[in-house]
């Protein structure tokens, strides 16, 4: 059976990238997707992409879209880190034709994908870039109603960096709390947070990402030189420091 990784919200964290890399390429996967912001609040966003543009597809993210666009409702620091971002990708380290390669890769980024009963979104069914679908989202039947009346059978999702799975009958199971894998039951509609590649906020400072099956899902979780992110982020005056210190603590 295919064995696809699926990976979410890199956000130009090179280090954290390579490591989930080494870690798939050692787990029998045929494909690899992910569910969107390769860029946003990162040091290394050229690197990002170019890896993304190997990857089976990638959905666009706010932080993407908001690269290439002006950026909506985001913090002082996250608005910041957007336009040194946009800087690095119009004026990248590797000439015009590089820089126009990446540019044109974010513009053609579908905001939705769907295999047969399968959707890929970065935030959710219903807003799939923007909105966010968190945890206690369970305790709230009228939006998960909605949400699950437009997913076919599974979603898969990121965003809130928080890995877990909704499932129809209004729960959600966080990831530590899934033993070995999640498998989906044919007559239970889920959605699946993948959790973050580059800026995890859990608690859990290492990277996380899931390997679908087709019918089940397992989570992976990663440790990556954290400190080498904070020193890149500590080197760019344009980037707060506390976008790399709250790697420390996955916050």
């Amino acid at each position: 059976m295919t064995r696809r990784a699926i990976i979410s919200d890199i956000h130009g964290n090179l280090a954290a990238l390579e490591a989930v890399l080494e870690d798939i390429r050692s787990q029998d996967i045929h494909s690899i997707v992910c569910l969107g912001d390769t860029v946003g609040y990162g040091p290394e966003p050229c690197a990002c992409i170019d890896a993304a543009m190997q990857f089976d597809f990638s959905i666009l993210g706010n932080h993407d879209n908001s690269a290439l666009f002006d950026p909506e409702g985001f913090n002082t620091a996250a608005e910041q880190a957007i336009f040194w971002t946009r800087s690095q990708l119009e004026c990248g380290p590797d000439g015009p034709e590089a820089s126009r390669r990446r540019m044109e890769f974010l513009l053609e980024l579908p905001r939705v994908i769907r295999e047969d009963n399968v959707l890929f979104v970065h935030g959710s069914p219903r807003g799939p870039t923007t909105e966010y679908v968190f945890p206690e989202d369970a305790n709230h039947p009228r939006k998960m109603e909605k949400l699950f009346s437009l997913v076919p059978w599974l979603c898969f999702q990121g965003h809130t960096h928080v890995p877990g799975i909704f499932t129809s009958d209004m729960r959600f199971t966080r990831s530590e709390d899934v033993e070995d894998r999640f498998t989906f039951s044919s007559t239970q509609k889920a959605m699946v947070n993948v959790g973050s590649v580059g800026q995890p906020r859990d608690q859990d400072p290492r990277s996380c990402y899931v390997i679908f099956d087709g019918q089940s899902v397992q989570f992976r979780r990663i440790e990556y030189d954290i400190e080498r992110t904070v020193k890149a982020i500590e080197d760019e005056p344009q980037l707060d420091n506390f976008l790399g210190y709250r790697l420390r603590d996955g916050h």
